[in-house]
C-alpha cells in the first residue's frame, strides 16, 4: 500500500479511484462502515480505493494548544486502512492554505482536478472547505459539475449511541479500556520510540520501556494490562504506568510498560503499546519499599487478566 499527498497530483494510474473520504482518527467502527462502502464500490467497478485523512488534524491548526487528543499515528492509520482494503492512503496535509480553501476549490480543485477522484464515500455528517462551507449535498452538488459522484454512510450505533471518536477519547479517559475496545473493534494503542529514562525501574527489579506520548490522546493516569509489539511480530505481555510517576521527583510524564519474562536491549526500537484493562490510578507512595510491592501486586494482577482473556 502506497502513501499519497494531496499537495501533488496524483500519478495517472492512480486516477479513477474511489476516494473514502474523513479524519477517520481512531478508525473506528463508524469509519470503517464509509470505507466498506469505499471498498465495495470500487470493486464493483474495478476501480482503486483510497482513503484520504487528515494530518495535522485540523484541530491542530485551529487550536495550537488544544491538548493531546489523537487516537492513532498516521502510520498507524495506514496499516489499518490497507488492512481494510485500501490500495493507497491519501493524506491532505492541513495548513493555512487548505484552511482557506473554499468548497467548491475542494471539489472542483482538489477531489476532481488533482486527484482525480470518480467518486467520494464520507459520514453523512462530514465537513468541509472553508468555515466548514462542504457537506454531502454540497459534495453531490458541486461534484456532479465534475463527473464526480459522492455517497454518504450514516452514523454507526454501538449500546443506542453513535460511534464517535470522541467516545472513544471519553471512555480512555475514564480508563474503560473495555468500551474504548469495543468502538475501535481493537485496542487503544501508542507507538513510539524506547528512549533512555532514568533507570530506576531495573534497579528495583522492574526495568521500564519508556515512551514519550507525544500527539497521542492521555488516557486515564494509572496502572495498566497492557501488550507490547516489537519491530519484529513479538507480543509481549505487561504492566505499564501512563502518567507523571508522583512518587519520584520531579514529576515526568511517561509511558512505561515493564514487560513480564523479557531480556534485551529495546532502546531506539520503535514498539507498540495496547491497554487492555486498568487497574488502578496513579498513586504516589511514601517509600519505595511501598511502591516495589504494589507493582509486583499489580504485575500479578495483569499478568492474570491477559492470560486468562
Amino acid at each position: 500500500m502506497i502513501r499519497l499527498y494531496a499537495r501533488e497530483r496524483v500519478p495517472e494510474n492512480w486516477r479513477g479511484a474511489i476516494v473514502a473520504l474523513g479524519n477517520f482518527d481512531g478508525f473506528h467502527l463508524g469509519h470503517q462502515a464509509v470505507v466498506a462502502e469505499a471498498v465495495r464500490w470500487a470493486r464493483a467497478e474495478g476501480r482503486l480505493v483510497m482513503i484520504a485523512t487528515f494530518d495535522p488534524h485540523p484541530v491542530c491548526h485551529f487550536d495550537p494548544k488544544a491538548p493531546p487528543f489523537r487516537l492513532t499515528s498516521l502510520d498507524q492509520r495506514q496499516e489499518l486502512f490497507a488492512a481494510a482494503g485500501a490500495d493507497a492512503m491519501l493524506v491532505f496535509e492541513f495548513d493555512a492554505t487548505l484552511a482557506q480553501t473554499s468548497a467548491q476549490d475542494f471539489v472542483g480543485q482538489l477531489l476532481a482536478d488533482r486527484i482525480g477522484a470518480a467518486g467520494v464515500v464520507t459520514g453523512e455528517d462530514f465537513t468541509f472547505g472553508k468555515q466548514r462551507g462542504g457537506n454531502i449535498s454540497v459534495l453531490r452538488e458541486l461534484g456532479a459539475q465534475y463527473g464526480l459522484a459522492a455517497r454518504a454512510v450514516g452514523p454507526v450505533q454501538r449500546d443506542g449511541v453513535v460511534v464517535s471518536s470522541s467516545r472513544v477519547r471519553e471512555a480512555l479517559k475514564a480508563g474503560d479500556c473495555a468500551t474504548a475496545a469495543a468502538l475501535l473493534t481493537r485496542p487503544f494503542a501508542i507507538r513510539g520510540i524506547v528512549q533512555h529514562g532514568d533507570k530506576v525501574g531495573r534497579t528495583i527489579n522492574f526495568p521500564t520501556a519508556n515512551l514519550a506520548m507525544g500527539k497521542y490522546l492521555r488516557p486515564a493516569y494509572g496502572i495498566y494490562a497492557v501488550k507490547g509489539r516489537l519491530c519484529d511480530g513479538r507480543e509481549l505481555l505487561g504492566a505499564a504506568n501512563v502518567g507523571i510517576r508522583p512518587t519520584f521527583d520531579p514529576p515526568k510524564e511517561l509511558l512505561e510498560p515493564h514487560f513480564f519474562d523479557f531480556t534485551g536491549d529495546l532502546y531506539g526500537q520503535e514498539i507498540e503499546v495496547s491497554f487492555h484493562h486498568f487497574l488502578r490510578p496513579e498513586a504516589k507512595f511514601d517509600s519505595l519499599d511501598a511502591l516495589v510491592a504494589q507493582m509486583a501486586r499489580d504485575c500479578l494482577e495483569a499478568r492474570r487478566l491477559l492470560e486468562n482473556a
